[in-house]
């Protein structure tokens, strides 16, 4: 059976970056990779926070979140969404 990850990044290029290299690494025979991209789909927000992403570029992978780098906060993210 597959694992879950899920991708969160924000298209700056440390996430870009990060999820060619990364996602790419990952074995598809082992993990089912969704990648989302919080600038666009911002209503995914909660979703990540939720799932203890506290920065962007991070995979969470069957609830455990590795945080990548250091893209953008998620709360600068929230501030751009309120600004919008």
């Amino acid at each position: 059976m597959k694992k879950k990850a899920i991708f969160y990044h924000a298209g700056c290029p440390v996430c870009v970056t990060a999820e060619q290299v990364l996602v790419a690494a990952l074995d598809p025979n082992r993990f089912d990779v969704e990648i989302v991209h919080l600038g666009e789909d911002r209503g995914r927000l909660p979703e990540a926070e939720q799932a203890g992403v506290n920065s962007v570029p991070a995979l969470v992978v069957d609830g455990q979140v590795f945080h990548i780098n250091y893209g953008a906060s998620l709360s600068e993210l929230k501030q751009q969404t309120a600004s919008s």
